[in-house]
């Protein structure tokens, strides 16, 4: 069973930057697809980004293409999301998401969940 854990999130001012990290246990890492999704208030959980076991393949939501980054550290069995020039849209649950398909898009079934870390980006 593959644990997963949220950190990082918290308030910020529009135009600011944060950088959430989530953690993995329970299986090489390396074997894992890692996703990043939100749930805002009201809406439906959304794809944010994707990434392979090598880190060289990567996905993302149109909406945050260019201002979100996601990387992996496999040594550390770790995944990390900078987010750079927040909005107050991105006000939202964020959720670190697995897989053991090799499937990093928005399309793909993604077997384990984090619990998640609030991210709130003020105006």
């Amino acid at each position: 069973q593959v644990q997963l854990s949220e950190s990082g999130g918290g308030l910020v001012q529009a135009g600011d930057s944060l950088r959430l990290s989530c953690a993995a246990s329970g299986r090489t890492f390396s074997t894992l697809t890692m996703g990043w999704f939100r749930q805002a208030p009201g809406k439906e959980r959304e794809f944010v980004g994707g990434i392979n076991w090598s880190g060289r393949l990567t996905a993302y939501a149109d909406s945050v293409k260019g201002r979100f980054t996601t990387s992996r550290d496999n040594a550390k069995s770790t995944v990390d999301l900078q987010m750079n020039s927040l909005k107050p849209e991105d006000t939202a649950i964020y959720f670190c998401a697995a897989n053991v398909f090799g499937c990093a898009g928005p399309k793909c079934a993604y077997t384990y969940w984090g619990q998640g870390t609030q991210v709130s980006v003020s105006s």
